[in-house]
Parts: C-alpha cells; structure tokens; sequence
C-alpha cells in the first residue's frame, strides 16, 4: 500500500513545478527517513502533533491527556485550540517543538519544512508520519494506526465497531443510492487570481465526493486548480460543495450563487450550494464520515423531492 502511495506521489510530482517537487522530495524522504510504521512507540507519553485530523483522533481514542502540543490546523475538539501551538503543519519550527520535550511526535503527510524534520530527527526524537488514504478504510486505518502508536488498540477496536463502521454501512447504502442517480458535484476550496479553486482527481476533496457516490465533475485535471466560469458551466455542477473558509473569500452564500462562475450552473440556479467545515469534510478523520452520510442524506431527499 505504501509503495502504491509513493507511485501517486511521484505521478502528481512530475506534474508540479520545480519549487513544489523538492519540496514534496523532501516529504516523500520523510517516509524513509523518519518512522512510518504503526509500531507501538517507545514513549508516547508527550506527544506533539502536526496534522489536525491526527488531533482529532486522539481525542477520539481519549489519549488527549498525552497531547503537549499542536499545529494550527487543530482545531477540533474546541479544546484542541487551547493547546500549545507548534506553528503550521508544512511550516513547523524546530525549537518551538523542542522547547515542549516530546517523546513522540505524530505528523501527516504534508508535515514539514524536510529540513525541520531533519534536524528533529538527529535528536533522537520518535517521528512517526502517518500515510493519508482517502476513503472511510483509508480513515480505520489512519485510527488504527495511531492507536498501535499509542498502544490502545484495544481502544480503536471499540470505537470501530461500535461506532464507525455502522456509520460506514449507513454510508455505503447512500453512496450506492446516490451513484444510481449520477449526480455531478464540484468541490471549491476558494478563490484564486479571481477564479474558483476547484478540487481535481487525487485530492481530498475528489475522495470525499467518492464516498459520497457522486461525481466530480473535475476529475480531467489532477490536483487544485483556478477553473474559468466556461468550464464550470460545461462541467454543470448538480450540487457545489465549498468549505466555510472558503465561502468568506467570496463573502457570503448570496454573493455565491450569484458570481459570474457560478450563477448559470444547475447547482446555483437550485440553490445547491453546501457549506461545511472544511476539516469535517476533508480532515480524513471520523467527522469526515459524518459529512460524507450528512450531505448523502441531502442529496437523497432532495433528488427524491
């Protein structure tokens, strides 16, 4: 599986410019270089984290009590933001995480800069980067992963039973549902030089409108990428999905549907537009399950109205 993640990532990196290859270079070293194994961790007693999905689950396996420290993008549970901050997670500081004396330290696979990491690991430093998978297995593995880590297992078997695969059978019967109906749907993270930035094949975006069981209709292009309006309307969006963040770059819901891009789509003139939190949807932990079954179930009632 891993091997397999390494073949996208060089895939998507070929299509980069120079700037973002090395950097994703260095990220993909980071795998080689630093721990990605699911072991259990030697001392996981004070944990830093960089990855916000990787934060909510370890509230979710109630290990916060081993949490020193947190990138910005944690920021759920509500408590999470009350941690110290270790900066961004593609932009840490290497004496901002040192001066908090982790024993272990839990990143996803965008964390860096490489040269952080670098100097993070010739102290000593447990580093374990956790690989992304965006699908719900891809989420029980991401869970079960960090519970090997932490030495919980018996934790994650609780809550993957009695929670997240019912929630997962809820939302294969929708998403099958919803693949009958071939509906067309567009993810927008927000603006870029005037233009939508929509989600392409291979983000998080594309894999959530999978489980979902609808089609990105901009599954031509890999990647984030500004689309003009022409293309969006070709595209004909039943539905448009877009984070909160990314709403305010437009202003609010009624300027939305009413840009120049947007307004002529089916998902505008039906007033089809959904905002959501964008790490409940994206974050890959288990909210981004209950995005997934809440949206479905809008779209089933609403195709069916």
């Amino acid at each position: 599986m891993i091997i397999i993640y390494f073949v996208k990532k060089i895939n998507r990196i070929l299509k980069m410019n120079l700037k973002k290859f090395i950097f994703l270079c260095g990220i993909l070293l980071s795998f080689e270089v630093y721990g990605n194994s699911c072991e259990v961790a030697e001392n996981s007693s004070r944990i830093a984290i960089a990855g916000g999905s990787l934060t909510e689950i370890t509230f979710l396996l109630e290990a916060e009590d081993r949490i020193v420290a947190a990138d910005l993008t944690s920021n759920y549970p509500m408590m999470a933001r009350d941690l110290p901050s270790i900066g961004y997670v593609r932009a840490l500081s290497t004496e901002g995480i040192l001066s908090l004396s982790p024993t272990l330290i839990l990143g996803e696979d965008d964390m860096g800069p490489p040269t952080v990491l670098e100097q993070l690991s010739k102290t000593g430093i447990d580093i374990r980067v956790i690989p992304e998978e965006h699908s719900s297995k891809g989420i029980i593995k991401k869970i079960s992963c960090i519970s090997k880590i932490l030495g919980i297992s018996n934790v994650a078997e609780n809550i993957i039973e009695n929670q997240i695969n019912p929630e997962i059978d809820e939302l294969e019967k929708l998403s099958k549902e919803i693949e009958s109906k071939n509906i067309n749907v567009m993810f927008i993270l927000g603006m870029q030089s005037g233009s939508p930035l929509v989600a392409g094949k291979g983000t998080s975006a594309d894999g959530f409108i999978k489980m979902i069981g609808a089609n990105n209709i901009m599954s031509n292009f890999e990647g984030w990428k500004p689309v003009n309006a022409e293309s969006i309307i070709n595209g004909s969006p039943d539905y448009i999905l877009i984070s909160n963040r990314g709403l305010d770059s437009f202003g609010d819901i009624n300027e939305l549907y009413e840009h120049p891009s947007l307004m002529f789509t089916p998902a505008a003139e039906n007033n089809n537009i959904i905002a959501m939190d964008g790490m409940a949807m994206l974050g890959f932990s288990s909210r981004t399950i209950s995005s997934a079954r809440e949206i479905g179930i809008r779209l089933i009632k609403e195709y069916e109205d």
